[in-house]
């Protein structure tokens, strides 16, 4: 798609008929993206069939095999709406609309807007059978949306009625309340089955089941492990469903169940083969640590190891965390992580904390607004416990985190720079106090708060990572404390997480920490780990880059990683 790897596709869907490929490409990692469409027969790209202002939307065909419906923001130029494509512009009022073949997106139908509510998000999925679209509208990241209903075999003259209009479909609301999330499955005409966390908490792990459509009732558990679900594909007229999987020790493997038999046939279809990879040198485990601030709370941990490691706390240790907007933190493969056990005898593990989706609504809130300091305690316990228990120490812990995990490990630094011995913070939140002022920032205000509002000031700025920055020789007794050797990542077109708050984090650490000390003839500075930012190019929040940059992105921080916690190399 392009020579340089800065094109990635980022959304597909293919026509019932399988003459049609829907794409949708962006470019240097933003999460802008442009639709596409191809004749799969002879694979050339439809005119004029170019969608641009694009972000966060599903693709769906209607039953014809010639339209679809998508979401976009207004075009700025001559829509308006209030959003841009540069990082600084706030996404504002996100629509559903429905594209025909062989026209321009100015003939595009407008089935959904609400003006009232500019923030909200939607997308939408035409239901198997052809009759029926289902809207979902998001009011922000939390794990919850309405769900309206808009009958297409009812409409008299069909969508094609609608070319022209302004005023959007007639829905018909099946959920109006923003208490769960909801996902379609299926319909039998006017009975809707839907997905959802409504009263659905997990141990942090998937589990593979079928049940009946129409009671629920369980008939058959699916042997999987211990592991991530990544994918099920199936239509109700197939024999066959198609299932992901993925854990520590298995690449994504895709298994073929055969449904006709009594007793459903789980074979494997696909796999992913690493050449000199033996998966029986190592162990994993899971453990539950109870927490610093309550011990009644148990926080699951993976912990992937080389077999026969000494327990003298000696290892090298990596540690693993997200926590927030609802997101489970499962077991998938890493070949990356696994070179590290094998070669530099790396212990890697992953922290399910608070403010993930592991145990269900009521442990994501347990780690949101006011309580996002559960999260960090969580981390800090997880990290203890690993020393306790003697895999690692203090000078052998690095710790790693993306975007929200971003934000836990800067805040971790902060508040227990004693802990760590490295840190390796992709992309975070640092700037809690104006986060919301950048493009999507404003979703997030449901699982942080926002300074705005007095009361949700005080909890942001008690650990907001740019405003906690202190010199940790001057909060102990022990003139040698410092921060771990960290490093800052981030990349110059992320339009999600903008890099300005990786940039302010750094130049704060620099401007606080790069002192010396004034009470020695020596003037020896008192930080001496490294701290240094690595901003790629081209590139945005987690895509955008080519196979080779992710393998050279890889390989400086951890190499990083390595020489700070003196882990050598070992064939």
């Amino acid at each position: 798609m392009s020579e340089d790897g800065s094109v990635a596709l980022r959304m597909w869907s293919v026509s019932e008929d399988a003459k049609f490929l829907a794409y949708g490409l962006t470019s240097k990692g933003t999460d802008w993206v442009t639709i596409r469409v191809m004749a799969v027969d002879d694979k050339r790209t439809l005119e004029p069939d170019t969608l641009s202002w694009v972000k966060f939307s599903g693709l769906s065909w209607t039953k014809d095999c010639k339209r679809f419906f998508y979401s976009r923001y207004p075009d700025p130029l001559t829509e308006g709406g209030g959003n841009n494509n540069n990082v600084d512009g706030v996404n504002l009022n996100h629509q559903l609309y429905y594209h025909f073949l062989g026209t321009h997106q100015s003939e595009d139908i407008l089935c959904w807007k609400d003006s009232d509510n500019p923030k909200h998000m939607v997308s939408a999925s035409v239901t198997e059978d052809g009759k029926y679209v289902v809207l979902y509208i998001m009011e922000n990241c939390d794990p919850a949306n309405k769900v309206h209903v808009c009958e297409l075999s009812a409409l008299p003259n069909g969508l094609e009625g609608y070319r022209g209009t302004t005023g959007g479909l007639p829905f018909t609301k099946l959920v109006d309340g923003f208490d769960a999330s909801y996902d379609f499955v299926a319909n039998d005409e006017t009975i809707f089955t839907f997905h959802t966390n409504k009263n659905a908490p997990r141990d942090a792990k998937n589990v593979l089941q079928l049940r009946d459509l129409k009671t629920g009732a369980l008939e058959h558990n699916l042997p999987i492990g211990i592991g991530r679900v990544c994918g099920i594909s199936a239509l109700r007229k197939d024999s066959s469903a198609f299932i992901g999987f993925t854990n520590f020790l298995i690449p994504q493997t895709i298994y073929e169940i055969n449904l006709q038999n009594e007793v459903p046939e789980m074979k494997t279809f696909r796999e992913v083969t690493v050449p000199g990879f033996d998966p029986s040198g190592f162990n994993v485990n899971q453990v539950f640590v109870p927490s610093r601030d309550d011990d009644r709370v148990k926080i699951p941990m993976f912990i992937v190891s080389p077999k026969g490691i000494p327990m003298d706390g000696s290892n090298p240790c990596l540690l693993y965390g997200y926590g927030g907007f609802s997101t489970s933190l499962t077991p998938c493969f890493s070949a990356a992580r696994l070179v590290l056990a094998k070669h530099l005898g790396v212990v890697f593990c992953f922290a399910n904390i608070r403010g993930g989706g592991e145990y269900g609504e009521e442990w994501h809130k347990a780690g949101a607004l006011g309580n996002k300091q559960n999260c960090l305690n969580d981390f800090i316990s997880a990290a203890e416990y690993l020393v306790q228990a003697g895999f690692t120490q203090p000078t052998k812990l690095c710790i790693e985190g993306e975007s929200n995990g971003g934000l836990v490990m800067a805040a971790c630094i902060n508040q227990r720079p004693d802990l760590f011995g490295c840190a390796l913070i992709h992309v975070g939140v640092m700037d809690m106090l104006r986060f919301h002022k950048f493009t999507i920032g404003h979703a997030w205000t449901s699982e942080f708060g926002c300074s705005d509002k007095e009361e949700e000031f005080h909890w942001l700025i008690k650990y907001s990572p740019l405003h906690n920055v202190k010199r940790p020789w001057e909060q102990t007794p022990c003139l040698a404390s410092q921060y771990p050797s960290t490093m800052l990542l981030s990349a110059d077109h992320d339009d999600r997480v903008v890099p300005s708050h990786t940039l302010k984090f750094l130049a704060t650490l620099q401007h606080v920490l790069c002192m010396r000390r004034t009470d020695a003839k020596s003037a020896v500075p008192m930080q001496r780990n490294p701290i240094v930012g690595r901003i790629e190019r081209n590139a945005g929040h987690g895509c955008g880059c080519s196979t080779q940059k992710m393998i050279e992105m890889a390989a400086d921080r951890y190499a990083f990683m390595a020489r700070a916690l003196h882990a050598d190399w070992r064939e």
